[in-house]
């Protein structure tokens, strides 16, 4: 097992340290200058797409989803462990400046996730049931055809499979059942099985049932993590300005808080932002072109919209939030980890030692393990959701119900099982998603310029 971890880690290193780095910020720049940078020029127009259709009762749709029924399930993907526990070992590991390589990495991803839900929607197909179907298995089929675009398409539903349906659920209980055992004493394997009884529940009454959830948990979540942050950062207030000061400073001399050589520091921080700032936002990883493909809307440039605002609420709020409030706890005004790493604080309980240091501990405890009750639960609904979806294009709809039970015991195993490994795959199948789908997005982009610049 160790020996698995190691050749794993060294995979993962060359993957996050360069092909995804210059895979999703190629991606991004092309897009951007292509779209004449449609995240700026359209993001009033996109908020306004957002929050113009929001409501928490989209009711059920003949086929599909509403507009923000598409988007709240993608932001349920987004949204997830990454948010927290990500962005705390993204710091701990490549410091407080790896929250800026996160933005950058966020931005750029704005114009990709564009590229891929107007990819999305205008590939999708309908089943003969009148089910819609979309995501990248029919974009990337669409960009290269025969045995090229059947190799490809199968290696990304692979990989998502493997990545999000099954060992992306094991991080994500794995998480729940830690803060919860650490928050309440609750026993990792009772909240595993909590979780698998409900998650089952929801999973039998398929996408509709999916988005009826999402649309509700999704906007309560966000708004209760944020509030509490908000509390957080005015009681910490004067240390607020020296934390955004570190995430600059600690952007470009990361070596002076984590040790070591000035170029390896500097590729730590990078990396690190790169690798949790897909894993938070999904940005060019392929998952969330799943959910907008099935928005019913009446031209491909609003759901690329809605996609784009989803990545800013994800990372450039919802992570930063959290960043802010670590940071501002934890390593301003001489705080414990202000020269660098300390014993007994690791990714999984930054973020509560983070909340406790103002709400007191047993508050800031209930309050992280709540929030992240929320979020990887929504997580897990989504991507399950993702990986049936090219369960189905592999294997046909007789593969759904096996595919779900395997997922369900993933699930159950990952509340009890804490293992490195278990990380480490998750990311790199996450990473592996990229290569194909990238690569699709880019051989077509000319559709997605064809509808970006016809927008004023």
């Amino acid at each position: 097992m160790d020996l698995i971890l190691q050749l794993v880690k060294t995979i993962n290193s060359y993957l996050s340290d360069y092909v995804l780095i210059i895979m999703l910020i190629g991606a991004g720049l092309y897009f951007s200058i292509k779209t004449r940078f449609v995240q700026v020029r359209c993001f009033g127009e996109g908020m306004k797409q957002v929050f113009g259709n929001f409501s928490l009762h989209g009711g059920k749709q003949k086929s599909g989803m509403s507009s923000f029924q598409a988007l709240t399930t993608a932001i349920a993907a987004q949204v997830g462990t990454g948010n927290i526990v990500g962005a705390c070992g993204a710091i701990l590991v490549g410091g407080p400046g790896a929250i800026f390589w996160m933005w950058i990495i966020a931005f750029f991803g704005m114009a990709t996730n564009y590229a891929e839900a107007v990819l999305a929607q205008q590939t999708r197909t309908v089943d003969e049931d009148g089910n819609i179907l979309g995501g990248p298995v029919y974009y990337i089929k669409k960009a290269f055809s025969g045995k090229l675009g059947s190799a490809m398409a199968g290696f990304f539903s692979v990989a998502i499979i493997l990545a999000l349906g099954f060992m992306g659920c094991m991080v994500q209980s794995n998480s729940i059942g830690e803060a919860c055992y650490n928050a309440f004493g609750i026993p990792t394997w009772i909240v595993g099985a909590v979780i698998c009884v409900v998650a089952a529940f929801i999973f039998i009454g398929g996408t509709s049932r999916i988005a009826s959830v999402t649309e509700k948990i999704v906007p309560v979540m966000a708004a209760l993590y944020l509030l509490g942050g908000l509390i957080v950062l005015i009681m910490r207030a004067k240390y607020v300005p020296e934390a955004f000061g570190m995430i600059f400073k600690y952007a470009f001399v990361p070596s002076a808080i984590i040790g070591g050589g000035v170029g390896e520091a500097l590729k730590n921080a990078i990396s690190q932002g790169a690798k949790r700032g897909l894993f938070s936002n999904e940005a060019g990883m392929g998952s969330t072109p799943h959910a907008h493909a099935m928005a019913n809307v009446k031209d491909p440039h609003q759901q690329g919209l809605a996609a784009m605002i989803a990545v800013f609420i994800d990372t450039i709020v919802v992570v930063s939030m959290t960043a802010l409030v670590v940071i501002a706890t934890l390593y301003a005004g001489n705080g414990p980890l202000a020269s660098g790493a300390a014993e007994g604080i690791a990714k999984t309980n930054m973020a509560q030692l983070a909340f406790s240091s103002v709400f007191g501990d047993t508050v800031g405890s209930a309050f992280v393990a709540i929030c992240l009750l929320f979020f990887a639960f929504s997580t897990v609904l989504s991507w399950n959701l993702f990986g049936k979806i090219n369960v189905i294009s592999l294997f046909g709809k007789k593969a759904v119900l096996p595919y779900q039970i395997i997922a369900i015991a993933f699930i159950f195993l990952g509340s009890c099982l804490s293992n490195d490994l278990v990380w480490e795959l998750a990311d790199m199948f996450n990473q592996l998603m990229v290569v194909p789908n990238v690569i699709a997005l880019i051989a077509l982009g000319g559709m997605v310029t064809a509808v970006a610049n016809r927008k004023k």
